[in-house]
C-alpha cells in the first residue's frame, strides 16, 4: 500500500440514548424516558471509515458536513479515531439519527437534518487524494455525495481499486468498479429483476444484471448469516459461506464487509480473496456483539466542552451561525487558536490583526483539560468559561469554540476556515518560511495558513511566573507573628 484507503460517502451522527421508564407523561399517554447514558458515533460512511481505521491502515474520509454542532461532533469523533476528514460544504444540517432505548428495546427513532442537500465542490486536495489512494470505498447512503460530478469523475479516473457499497436512493456506480457490495434487498430494488426459482438464483440474476449495467468487474451480494454470493465474468457464481452461525446485532455488518474488502484489495488480494476475508470479518464482528462491542460504549458524562452551549457567541451553534452567514455572502472565514490563559496585549494584537484578514474571526480555545495536558497540572490559571467569555467580549472576535483535544485538528476539519492565523515565530521548516502544523489540514479544502507579528515581551508563562514570584516575595516580607521563632 502506497496511499491511504479513501472512503467516500454520506455521513450522519448516530446517538443512542439509554434510560428508564417509570411513568407516563401527564398531558398525553406516552412513556417518559429518564436518560441514564448515551453513546454517539459516526454513522454511514463514517462508520465504514472507523472500521477501516481499526484495521491498522491510513484512512481518509471524503464526506459532507454542515456548519452545525453535529458536524463538529462528527469531526471530533473521527479525528480521535485517526481518520483524516476531508469535508465538503453541506447546506442545511448534518443528518442525525437518535434512538431512545429502555431495557434494550428501541422506543422511538428520531431523525434530524431534513432532506439531503447537494454537497459543495471538492477541493484540488480531495481530487489528488483519490488519485493517489491505494483503494477507494464508496459508502453511499443516498444523500448526494456519490452523485457529486467532480467526485464521480475522479472515481472513474483513479487507478486504485474501487469498491462500491450502493444504496437504492443513490446513483449507479461509476463504470469499471472492481467490486460492488449490495445486500439482497438492495439487489432486488436496484436490479429490478424478476425473482428466480431460488434465493441464490434470484441473487445471481440481480447481481449479473448490476454487473453488466455498471460494467463492474464483480458484484458480491451479502446474504447475512449465510455469507456472500460473488458474481464475476464467469457464468458460475462463487458462494462464500460464513464461518459458523454468527447471530447477533447486524447493524454495521455491511460497512464492515465493504471496509474489509477494500483493505484486502489495497493489499493486492484477488477479488475472491477479498470477499472471503470480508465474510470472515463481518461474521466475527456480528458474533462479537456488533457495533456496541466494537466501538466505545455509553457514557454518563456531559457532552464535551467543544459541543456544549456557552452563550450567544460561544459554542458550535454560535460558530455555525456566524460561519454559515459569512459563507452565504461569499465572505472569508478566519480562525485562530490557543490557550489564552491570562489574556494579554500580545493576544489582543494577534486577534485584531487576524480579524482584518477576513469577514469573521472564530477563536478556537483549548479547554481546561486540554490546557492541563499541554501545560501541566497547575494550568490553566483562568478556567475555560472565563477565558471564553473574555474573548467573546472583544470586538474583533465573532465567535468562540472550545475543544478538548491537544490540537485543533478536529475543529479545523469541521470549521474549514479560509485562513488560519497564528501569532509569533512558528517556524518549523527550513529558512525564513513559517510552516504551521495545521498547514497540511488547511490544504484539504484550499485554505491558507499565515503568521502575524507578535508583540515582543508578552508571554502568559512569564506573566504567571512573575505573579507567583511577586506573591512569594510578598509572603516572605510579612512580619513574623509575635512569639514565632
Amino acid at each position: 500500500m502506497t496511499g491511504p484507503v479513501v472512503v467516500v460517502g454520506d455521513i450522519l451522527l448516530d446517538r443512542d440514548v439509554e434510560g428508564v421508564v417509570n411513568r407516563l407523561c401527564p398531558d398525553s399517554p406516552v412513556p417518559v424516558l429518564d436518560e441514564t447514558a448515551h453513546v454517539e458515533r459516526p454513522g454511514g460512511a463514517g462508520l465504514a471509515a472507523l472500521f477501516a481505521a481499526g484495521q491498522g491502515v491510513e484512512v481518509a474520509l471524503v464526506t459532507a458536513l454542515a456548519d452545525d454542532p453535529a458536524g463538529a461532533r462528527l469531526s471530533s469523533l473521527l479525528t480521535a479515531a485517526g481518520v483524516q476528514v476531508y469535508a465538503l460544504p453541506l447546506a442545511g444540517a448534518t443528518p442525525e439519527k437518535i434512538r431512545l432505548h429502555a431495557r434494550g428495546r428501541v422506543l422511538l427513532r428520531h431523525d434530524r437534518g431534513g432532506a439531503a442537500g447537494p454537497p459543495g465542490e471538492p477541493s484540488e486536495a480531495v481530487l489528488r487524494l483519490i488519485a493517489r489512494a491505494s483503494a477507494v470505498l464508496v459508502s453511499d447512503y443516498g444523500r448526494g455525495v456519490a452523485r457529486q460530478p467532480a467526485l464521480r469523475a475522479a472515481l472513474a479516473a483513479t487507478a486504485a481499486p474501487v469498491v462500491w457499497d450502493p444504496h437504492p436512493r443513490g446513483p449507479d456506480a461509476v463504470p469499471g468498479v472492481h467490486l460492488a457490495t449490495p445486500n439482497e434487498a438492495e439487489v432486488r430494488e436496484l436490479a429490478d429483476a424478476p425473482p428466480g426459482p431460488s434465493r441464490l438464483a434470484s441473487a445471481t440474476r440481480g447481481a449479473q444484471g448490476l454487473r453488466q449495467r455498471w460494467r463492474a468487474r464483480a458484484v458480491a451480494v451479502t446474504l447475512g448469516a449465510d455469507g456472500a454470493l460473488l458474481c464475476h465474468a464467469g457464468s458460475t457464481p462463487l458462494v462464500v459461506p460464513a464461518p459458523g452461525n454468527a447471530e447477533g446485532d447486524t447493524c454495521g455488518a455491511g460497512d464492515r464487509f465493504a471496509a474489509t474488502a477494500s483493505i484486502a484489495l489495497a493489499r493486492g488480494a484477488l477479488i475472491s480473496e477479498a470477499v472471503q476475508a470480508a465474510v470472515a470479518e463481518a461474521s466475527a464482528y456480528v458474533a462479537a456483539g456488533g457495533v456496541a462491542q466494537v466501538l466505545p460504549g455509553p457514557v454518563t458524562t456531559p457532552v464535551p466542552a467543544a459541543f456544549s452551549a456557552g452563550g450567544e457567541r460561544i459554542g458550535a451553534a454560535a460558530v455555525g451561525a456566524v460561519v454559515g452567514a459569512v459563507r452565504a455572502a461569499g465572505g472569508t472565514v478566519v480562525a485562530t487558536g490557543g490557550c489564552f490563559d491570562l489574556l494579554h496585549a500580545g493576544h489582543v494584537a494577534t486577534l485584531q490583526a487576524a480579524r482584518q484578514l477576513g469577514d469573521c474571526l472564530v477563536v478556537c480555545v483549548n479547554s481546561d483539560a486540554s490546557v492541563t495536558g499541554l501545560k501541566g497540572p497547575q494550568r490553566p490559571v483562568v478556567p475555560q468559561g472565563d477565558r471564553s467569555r473574555m474573548l467573546a467580549a472583544l470586538s474583533c472576535v465573532d465567535a468562540v469554540l472550545l475543544f478538548d483535544e491537544a490540537t485543533p485538528h478536529a475543529v479545523l476539519s469541521w470549521l474549514r476556515p479560509d485562513i488560519w492565523v497564528k501569532g509569533g515565530d512558528y517556524v518549523t521548516g527550513a529558512g525564513d518560511h513559517p510552516v504551521l502544523p495545521e498547514a497540511e489540514i488547511l490544504r484539504r479544502w484550499g485554505g491558507h495558513t499565515v503568521v502575524v507579528p507578535y508583540l515582543a515581551g508578552r508571554s502568559t508563562t512569564d506573566l504567571i511566573a512573575a505573579a507567583r514570584a511577586a506573591d512569594h516575595r510578598s509572603t516572605d516580607d510579612r512580619p513574623t507573628p509575635e512569639g514565632a521563632r
